[in-house]
This record gives C-alpha cells, structure tokens and sequence, in this order.
C-alpha cells in the first residue's frame, strides 16, 4: 500500500463517516416525524425516501472504496461485486429522482399558491407513493448492471477493464451501449434539464413577489416570506449540489469508461466526486430544518433543577 493510497483511504473513511452519520439521523428524524405524525410536511416523505437512498449510495460506494484504499484485495466475489454496484446505481438514480419531485413540488406549489392546500392536505400519501415508484423505476432500469460488472479473477488479468478499485467491468457491446445512453442516461437528462429549469423558475417567482410586497411592511408579510424563502433556499441549494457532482462525476466516468487501462486517481476521484451530493445533502437538509434544529436544542439542553 502506497501513501497515496492510504491518503485516499483516509479521505473516503472521513467522507463515509460523515455521510452516514448524517443520512442515518435524519432517516431517523423523518421516519419518527411519519410515524408518529407530528409536524408533517408534505415533503417530508420525499425527504425520507431521499435520505434513505442517499444512505445507501454512501454504504454501497463508500464502504467497498475505503476498504480498497486501504490496501485491501479481493474482498467482494463476483456476486458481491454485482450486488454493491447494482444497488449503489438503483440508489444513485433514486436519488436524483427525489430531487427532481422535490424542485418540481416547490415550483408548482409557488406558481399555484390559492389551490395547492387542497393537493398537500388531502393527497399527503401521493407523495410516497411517488416516491416507491422511482425504487421500482429504477430497479428495471439497471437490471443491465449486474450482466456487466464481474468481480476479481485471480487467474486472469483484468487490469485493462478494471473501472474500480475492486470489480472490474466487461467490455460493453455495441448495441447494449447504446441502449443503455437512450435508456439510462436520457432519464438523467431530462431530471437535470427540469431541475435547473424548476430552479430558475422559482428564483423569477419570488423576485417578482418581493417586488409586489417591497412596500408593505406588516408583521404577517414579514413572516411568510421567511418561511418560504428557507424552504426554497433548501431545494435551490440541493439542486445546485447535485447538478454539480453530478457533471463532474459523468465527465470522469466518461473519462474512465474511454481508457483502456484508467489511472487509479482518476478513478477514485469518480467514485469521490459519484457520491458527493449524497455526503452534503442531509447536512444543508439538517441546518435548513428548524424541526431538526430545535430537537438537537431540547435534547442537550439541561433541566433546570
């Protein structure tokens, strides 16, 4: 083991520490607020299924990369390689589903403010549901995954196919490259295209709100705003997050996927670069969130004798 490798062992144990301490309490935080049905929001289950799938992406990418920075070999056989790789692709795409509905849910319910009570109060369940069928979606859409992954072969050299630290990949046919841009990489397109244009829609909303109540100064119009202004500084900044790793990460696996024998670097900045937004997320989602925020508060907060 090299020193550069155990600088990017040390990187990825601290990157996936902090992924799942973070994801995993809020997974608890909005499991127990669905649960018990206390102080329900109408994206709190989007926001569950988001977290949950971010989780996920970071046990499934993380774990497997910290353990092969470390100088660990052959720890996952091909049935371990398929699985891991199979569901960090199913999770990675949920992911970017749930945040595709929640940019598109904080669009609508601005433009539609005088009837979207009525779609939030009586169809909370929707939501969910919504969210179930992007897991369903997105477990057909990768079946081609596992076909494609194989794990270590201690009798051959796969150096030349060796996309990750630890399974390599076979060779890609014509025809199933092609098939997989149409099917895998125009659904990503498509959730980035409407999240940046969803973005760009509530930012113009709200510029011409603050203009309409510039000159009106009472305590309830001071409020409002606030609230809406967070929650939609939440989304903007989540958006942001994911667009951005999201095209670096295509840029180096392209990268990756275009040379025949990959640097080791440039792969481990993939793999850095794949997981980033599910790492940042349940941090901006725990500061934005003035629920998770006051219960930290009440938690460490000493009774008074």
């Amino acid at each position: 083991m090299t020193q550069g490798d155990l600088v990017m062992g040390v990187i990825f144990l601290t990157q996936t520490t902090a992924g799942i301490l973070g994801n995993f309490t809020l997974l608890c935080f909005y499991s127990y607020i669905l649960l018990t049905g206390q102080k329900v929001r109408p994206t709190d289950p989007i926001l569950n299924h988001l977290v949950f799938a971010n989780n996920l992406v970071v046990l499934s990418r993380g774990i497997p990369q910290t353990m092969a920075g470390f100088g660990w070999k052959n720890f996952l056989d091909d049935s371990g390689c398929k699985v891991v790789l199979y569901f960090f692709r199913v999770a990675r795409g949920v992911s970017l589903n749930d945040t595709c509905f929640l940019s598109g849910f904080q669009v609508t319910k601005l433009c539609t403010q005088n009837s979207w009570w009525k779609i939030s109060t009586r169809f909370p369940k929707c939501f969910g549901i919504c969210c179930s069928l992007f897991w369903i979606l997105q477990l057909l859409l990768n079946v081609y995954v596992p076909l494609n992954v194989t794990g270590p072969r201690y009798k051959q050299n796969v150096s030349l196919h060796m996309h990750y630290r630890y399974c390599s990949i076979v060779p890609p046919q014509p025809l199933g490259t092609l098939l997989h841009v149409v099917l895998f990489f125009s659904i990503d397109v498509i959730c980035l295209v409407f999240m940046i244009w969803a973005s760009v829609s509530v930012v113009l909303v709200l510029h011409r709100h603050k203009e309409r109540v510039r000159h009106i100064y009472n305590a309830f119009s001071s409020r409002r705003p606030d609230h809406e202004s967070r929650a939609t500084r939440t989304i903007l900044t989540l958006v942001s997050i994911l667009v951005s790793f999201y095209c670096l990460s295509a840029i180096c696996t392209l990268c990756v996927g275009l040379s025949r024998k990959p640097d080791l670097w440039l792969m481990d900045i993939s793999v850095f670069l794949g997981t980033g937004f599910s790492i940042l997320s349940p941090f901006v989602l725990i500061s934005q969130d003035t629920r998770v925020t006051q219960g930290f508060y009440f938690s460490t907060k000493k009774p008074s004798s």
